[in-house]
């Protein structure tokens, strides 16, 4: 969110190459982290904090010399741990004997969700992901929804068989053959068939849900505008 220029080493021009404007700056992510003096030893801010100054201040050597303290000081520990026979058990890595690497537990190789899942963040070294799992709220509900309509269904398709059988033969009985047209099966219903017996209309709450996702999934596809357009 700062103007950038150009430098050209040979004859000193310099050339403005982004000047971001105020709405520009105004869409700015903002950094969260944690407070440095909430910070624990082994933090990177906390731990490198001697050499980010030194290297702040242009001091190339004071650089040097504090990273030197700080990997002597590793050295150290961990000979003192092989002394005593100490097993060094990291918190939040493990190693992969297959590629000889250390991995992180809590990694999340996973795409991301845009209709479910909401942010990803730290806490105390373990990376979670906020989810609003509304798509699975609305696919039980939906579900749940079809089942009951089948079920009341079968009932008065039941109901309509019993009347056939129990009338005699009579132009009654040939009028209420005919007003019972309901299928005798329906233990299988494909998405077509559902429309055709009127369960694409499940009840308020699906309606509300379908419309909040809808909503959701607009707003999603124009954050991938806005960041393609950044890209470009």
């Amino acid at each position: 969110d700062g103007e950038v220029h150009i430098n050209e080493l040979k004859n000193g021009n310099a050339e403005m190459f982004w000047n971001p404007t105020s709405e520009v700056r105004r869409q700015r992510l903002k950094r969260h982290i944690v407070l440095f003096e909430e910070q624990t030893d082994f933090e990177s801010e906390r731990l490198w904090q001697h050499v980010t100054s030194a290297i702040n201040k242009g001091d190339q050597h004071k650089a040097t010399q504090e990273k030197f303290v700080l990997e002597e000081e590793q050295r150290n520990a961990a000979r003192e741990r092989r002394e005593n026979g100490t097993e060094w058990k990291p918190l939040l890595f493990r190693h992969d004997a297959t590629t000889n690497e250390w991995r992180y537990k809590y990694e999340d190789l996973r795409p991301w969700d845009p209709l479910n899942d909401i942010a990803q963040f730290e806490k105390n070294g373990i990376l979670q992901t906020m989810e609003r799992h509304l798509s699975t709220r609305m696919s039980n509900h939906k579900t749940t929804c079809i089942n009951n309509q089948i079920t009341r269904h079968k009932r008065s398709a039941k109901d309509c068989r019993r009347r056939k059988t129990s009338d005699q033969p009579s132009n009654h009985s040939q009028n209420t053959e005919s007003s019972c047209s309901t299928p005798e099966s329906v233990q299988e219903l494909s998405d077509d068939d559902g429309k055709y017996l009127g369960f694409e209309s499940l009840c308020a709450q699906c309606g509300k849900e379908m419309n909040h996702l809808k909503e959701i999934h607009s707003a999603v596809l124009s954050l991938q505008r806005a960041q393609q357009d950044i890209h470009r």
